[in-house]
């Protein structure tokens, strides 16, 4: 199953994005209000469970500079990346696309599209408004 959220420009240079999106203690700002549970475990993980959600580990997985932060599930219980992709438009602006990339079968991928489908698009507006 793959979601992405639609580009949004952000008026801040690539580099702050990225700065930002590597400080995984930053992702609070980003989750949606029903967050129950947010936990940096390490410089590479954190945990986190919205509300009436399985609390879900996500590690750093890859990162390339200025450009794309590939975060995963740490359980391979449910297999997933989120990906943000940053692209330079000027200086002081970059577009960011998220994405969400998981293998899932038909049942769980139909129970689940939804609610990932509008956490995805809260990540993203929540990031065009930091």
């Amino acid at each position: 199953m793959f979601i992405e959220t639609q580009k949004k420009v952000i008026a801040k240079s690539d580099k702050e994005v990225f700065d930002f999106l590597t400080n995984l203690e930053n992702f609070e700002k980003l989750m949606p209000k029903t967050i129950d549970k947010f936990e940096v475990l390490n410089k590479d993980r954190f945990l986190f469970a919205l509300k009436g959600m399985p609390e879900i580990v996500l590690e750093r997985k890859k990162e390339t500079p200025n450009s794309q932060l590939i975060l995963g599930a740490a359980s391979e219980k449910l297999p997933f990346t989120l990906t943000a992709d940053i692209k330079t438009l000027s200086e002081n602006s970059c577009e960011v696309a998220l994405s969400f990339d998981g293998q899932f079968n038909a049942m769980m991928a139909m129970m689940i599209k939804n609610p990932i489908t509008n956490f995805m698009g809260t990540l993203s507006e929540n990031l065009e408004n930091v």
